[in-house]
């Protein structure tokens, strides 16, 4: 009941360690923008398990604190982008809307928004609920003329302009949030650049951050080429050691709890620095623990558990969602991804080692990459988007 380790999908595990720089820099941009001084958006990109959710939702806390409207929305590729930002822009506008003191602008906002909202397709509207304007007038009319066109990007600069300003009147702003913003579709990131352009060069008070798999910013630049001045990119990587340490002692310290320096020489090497890692090996070894200080002995005893649970849920349950054409692919980079130093593979060597040509293979590829199993963030290579899967591969086969 005392264990301090929190291993979940974008949960915030006790100690954010190895991330200050990032909150700090957003506490910069959100004073500069509520100051009206100019600055770029941000872009977190990196492998899964290294916590670019949990990184996401703390940079939308800070916006909270400081009275921002918020809102954060999950990309899907298999899902217009319309109606889960208009859900998202409906979270911000209310955030502000309660302390507007003109009600007729919240509402004419209200109408734009709803405006926007309803452009969407019909199939799109039943896959996700949307009660336009809710919380701020359910019987607010559609303002036509605006937001409405259904050229993305020419309404999302419209509807960015009218919450931006509505927040601007309180002296804050609006933040956006996109996690797994690789899998928008490549018109729709193209007209949310450009429409991000457009409102910065305004010196409106909106924001976007986005967050996904390390090929994300190949794909903006691909959609906008001036996409690569438009955002600062944050690159989440696995954590130093002193912050992987800090991960496990800091947590550990709360309940008088301490770490012999070889368990946490071994917990580095079994973890590598990954977050999630660091999460899953310090709460079995946790639990498996009978005294303080934990032990090198404590670490090896617990490590097969920790490995078994991380071969069902986190490398296990991706695995099964892959085609057998497609497990059969990352079968062969696996095995190449040894002379790679588990990096990136290139697809000629996958065709070859599977006999096949590089064309017939394509769909399997994109299948993945769709997927979000693997990625090509250079031409004519593939790796993993989740770290120590080529390991996990080479382990079930043996």
């Amino acid at each position: 009941m005392r264990n301090p380790y929190a291993p979940g999908a974008g949960q915030r595990p006790p100690e954010l360690a190895g991330r200050d720089r990032q909150l700090r820099q957003f506490e910069v941009t959100l004073e500069r923008v509520a100051a009206g001084r100019p600055d770029r958006s941000m872009v977190l990109s990196g492998l899964r398990g290294v916590g670019k959710t949990v990184l996401l939702n703390a940079l939308r806390g800070l916006a909270v604190g400081r009275a921002w409207g918020t809102g954060k929305l999950e990309a899907r590729p298999d899902q217009s982008l319309r109606l889960p930002l208009a859900q998202a822009v409906h979270a911000a506008v209310r955030e502000v809307a309660h302390r507007h003191r003109d009600p007729d602008r919240v509402e004419e906002v209200a109408g734009v928004l709803k405006a926007f909202a309803l452009r969407t397709r019909p199939e799109d509207r039943k896959a996700v609920r949307w009660q336009p304007a809710t919380s701020i007038g359910a019987d607010v009319p559609a303002t036509r003329g605006r937001a409405d066109s259904g050229d993305l990007e020419l309404d999302l600069v419209e509807l960015f302009t009218d919450v931006a300003e509505l927040a601007g009147d309180l002296g804050v702003g609006v933040a956006l949030f996109v996690d797994e913003m690789q899998d928008v579709a490549p018109a729709e990131l193209s007209a949310l650049c450009a429409a991000c352009h457009e409102i910065s060069q305004q010196g409106a008070p909106l924001l976007l951050v986005g967050a996904g798999l390390p090929h994300l910013p190949v794909a903006l630049a691909a959609s906008k080429s001036y996409a690569e001045r438009l955002f600062r990119y944050v690159v989440v990587d696995r954590l130093p050691r002193e912050m992987a340490d800090r991960a496990l002692l800091l947590p550990a310290g709360t309940e008088d709890v301490q770490y012999a320096p070889e368990a946490l020489d071994e917990l580095y090497v079994l973890t590598d620095g990954y977050p999630y890692f660091v999460q899953a090996y310090g709460k079995v070894t946790w639990d498996t623990a009978v005294t303080s200080p934990i032990t090198l002995s404590d670490v090896r005893e617990a490590a097969p558990e920790a490995e078994g649970e991380l071969a069902v849920g986190f490398f296990g349950a991706r695995y099964d969602r892959a085609t057998p054409a497609e497990r059969d692919y990352m079968r062969a980079m696996a095995d190449l991804a040894v002379r790679h130093d588990d990096g990136a593979v290139p697809t000629a060597e996958v065709a070859a080692a599977l006999g096949r040509k590089p064309q017939s293979l394509s769909p399997a590829r994109d299948g993945l990459i769709k997927k979000g199993l693997v990625y090509s963030s250079e031409r004519g290579t593939v790796a993993f988007t989740v770290p120590h899967f080529g390991r996990f591969l080479r382990g079930q086969s043996t």
